[in-house]
């Protein structure tokens, strides 16, 4: 396995808390009732698996070393991943505040929790096709298979780092709990 493997695998599991996101906000506008519990597990997942862990691996290690390899961090395709990492974190940041304040009872902010998760989930599904067709194929083709492997085994000290021993399989475990809860 080469590390845009391992990262494509990542891309798989937030894919399925991508489409939890959907179910939830097509739910909240029908109006059904949407447990807060399953709200706040989804924001748990994006913010620690998504983008700590996952996100994490890639600008930390993966775009560092295309930098180190001649790929601009500006400008570039580098540059429009993290552009889009922010602009994420931004709808995740008022995505949890919808929830915060739809746990306190106000029921008004059920648009926001629709309109960040919908926001969220449309720029990330794009946002991966891009890594996964475009980006990652230009890594494999820059950095050499003993580097790969470096990099993979960097990915494993960051998921003990980023989220815990074993917690990556929580996480797993999480997005498939969620999808069977929404169902």
């Amino acid at each position: 396995m080469v590390a845009t493997e391992a990262l494509k695998n990542d891309h798989r599991i937030i894919e399925k808390m991508l489409n939890v996101l959907e179910v939830v906000s097509n739910k909240i506008e029908q109006g059904e009732e949407v447990p807060v519990d399953i709200l706040k597990k989804a924001t748990d997942f994006i913010r620690n698996f998504a983008d700590s862990y996952h996100h994490g691996k890639e600008e930390d290690l993966l775009f560092k070393t295309m930098e180190e390899k001649g790929f601009p961090r500006e400008g570039g395709p580098i540059g429009m991943m993290l552009i889009e990492h922010d602009e994420g974190r931004d709808y995740v940041r008022a995505l949890a505040e919808g929830i915060e304040k739809y746990a306190s009872g106000d029921t008004s902010a059920k648009k926001t929790i629709v309109e960040n998760a919908r926001n969220y989930a449309g720029l990330l599904a794009p946002h991966i096709q891009k890594e996964d067709n475009i980006l990652y194929m230009m890594a494999d083709n820059i950095i050499p298979e003993p580097l790969q492997r470096e990099l993979l085994n960097r990915f494993d000290r960051v998921e003990k780092e980023k989220l815990g021993e074993g917690r990556r399989q929580y996480y797993i475990n999480l997005a498939d709990e969620l999808e069977k809860a929404i169902a």
